[in-house]
């Protein structure tokens, strides 16, 4: 057997080495957590609500888009394609107060939104259409917007429009008028507008990074969030506004400036189809006109001081009775303000306010006789809550 050596650099002297030499002292303070961990220290302020035909039977799933789409647009397939052949689509969307985010892939098909249909829908949002995939193309006053990947466009759910769309994937941003009270100035003659330049292409830029990040968004970030995406919207419509638009004089710009008017003094028992025709400089025939397709003036104040009250119930802070709550909303009678709510949002204003001081938000339910959920009509009703 031969002997192990035990001179210098052997095998030996190389396993006690470390033990021997002196060793580098070792810092023992505790390091700095890494930011990540601190933006994981706050809960995820949204949950996201699903709508999906993918586990329907391939001849029911165009249906079921259609009835979930039907509060906002009457929906059909192409002339070449029977509904037996499936219609595989999907939504997720993220409620951010007065910012709904809609992830959107579906098969081509198109769209129409009639004036009937605003006679009886509250909804008359603005919303953005940033396409991940695909075309469109969408009708609005005889002028056609076309849209493709990566583009951008600004239209308003208060006009009637029609339009088609191939196979696409889409990212929807939708934002109540009240959002906009102030710029009427600037959204006068800017329906179905096609936004470009370099602000667009920051706003393309400010989407794609928030859109990873909906899941883990927190309740103190969400406000800054539409704060910004408000700025640079208005930003870039006023960019990109069309040299012929006209001034306010036209049927948009008085709309906005009655929108605007109605928002500022929601609350005030002065506000009368006289007041309003007296603060815009037109008819209360005129008047009448403009709000005909949202089912008339006095209709439309009342959606929205249901919204406000809606918004207050929801709300911990906010103390009142709900008679009082009522009586700001318009109504005298509280069994006149329960019935009008529970019509309107699908649930009544105490269970609202019961959800509100345990800090779970109730959505609003769909109405009686849905038998598959929420429709994209109940998720943009509840805007601004």
């Amino acid at each position: 057997m031969r002997d192990r050596p035990t001179g210098p650099g052997s095998e030996e002297d190389e396993a006690v080495a470390p033990a021997t030499q002196p060793q580098p002292e070792r810092r023992r303070w505790p390091r700095d957590a890494p930011m990540e961990a601190l933006r994981s220290a706050a809960s995820p302020a949204l949950t996201p609500l699903h709508f999906s035909t993918r586990n329907l039977r391939p001849d029911e799933q165009f249906q079921a888009w259609r009835a979930h789409m039907a509060p906002l647009v009457e929906v059909r397939l192409p002339d070449n394609i029977p509904p037996e052949d499936g219609f595989v689509a999907e939504q997720t969307a993220w409620h951010c107060g007065n910012l709904l985010i809609v992830q959107q892939r579906a098969p081509g098909h198109s769209y129409l939104r009639p004036q009937a249909m605003l006679r009886a829908s509250p909804i008359d949002h603005w919303y953005v259409e940033l396409l991940r995939s695909g075309m469109t193309w969408t009708e609005v006053d005889r002028r056609v917007a076309e849209n493709g990947t990566g583009r951008l466009v600004f239209r308003s759910l208060g006009y009637p429009f029609r339009g088609r769309t191939t196979a696409a994937e889409s990212v929807l941003l939708f934002m109540p008028y009240e959002l906009f009270a102030d710029d009427a100035a600037v959204f006068g003659e800017t329906n179905n507008l096609v936004l470009s330049g370099n602000l667009a292409d920051l706003l393309i830029n400010y989407i794609n990074g928030i859109e990873p990040r909906l899941d883990r968004l927190t309740a103190e970030e969400i406000p800054r969030i539409v704060h910004t995406v408000h700025d640079m919207v208005v930003a870039c419509v006023a960019s990109s506004a069309r040299p012929d638009a006209g001034g306010l004089q036209t049927n948009k710009g008085m709309m906005e400036r009655a929108h605007r008017y109605i928002h500022l003094n929601l609350h005030s028992a002065e506000l009368t189809p006289d007041a309003i025709a007296r603060a815009i400089g037109v008819s209360r025939t005129r008047l009448y006109q403009l709000f005909e397709a949202s089912g008339g003036v006095l209709n439309y104040i009342r959606r929205r001081r249901l919204q406000q009250a809606h918004a207050a119930l929801s709300d911990p802070a906010d103390s009142r009775p709900i008679a009082e709550i009522a009586e700001a909303a318009g109504f005298d009678v509280a069994a006149n303000f329960t019935r009008a709510f529970s019509h309107e949002f699908g649930v009544s204003p105490r269970e609202i306010r019961k959800a509100a001081a345990t800090e779970r938000p109730v959505a609003p339910a769909a109405p009686a006789g849905r038998h598959r959920g929420s429709t994209i009509g109940d998720w943009l009703k509840a805007l601004g809550n």
